[in-house]
């Protein structure tokens, strides 16, 4: 599978999602619903768990992915993700990288190859 780096960073080819609905995958997506409604305690069902990638033209995109501050301000910008912003990092982004430093990491390489 290719790699997919999210408007923030993250990369969408490691998301139980992305995975899920890239195989149809219903058994994952079952999975995924029950692990992720048990971390942020929220109730998940597998019918929610779609989402073809944050920079897919696609609408079938996560629920959380929707409403991304991360992700409307890239689009809104036409950046294909931060790394190729000129305010990086932002405030919003580095709220993000406290919780996911990997995502800094990958933008990281990614800014160095520009």
């Amino acid at each position: 599978m290719n790699e997919m780096t999210a408007v923030c960073g993250l990369l969408c080819n490691e998301c139980g999602a992305f995975i899920a609905t890239s195989n149809d995958d219903n058994e994952k997506r079952a999975a995924v619903a029950q692990l992720w409604s048990k971390q942020y305690n929220h109730d998940f069902k597998p019918e929610d768990i779609n989402c073809d990638g944050c920079t897919s033209s696609s609408d079938r995109l996560f629920s959380y992915c929707k409403v991304c501050e991360i992700r409307k301000c890239g689009k809104e910008k036409a950046v294909e993700n931060c790394a190729y912003c000129d305010e990086y990092a932002c405030e919003k982004l580095e709220g993000l990288f406290k919780m996911a430093p990997d995502a800094r990491k990958q933008l990281d390489k990614i800014r160095s190859s520009l």
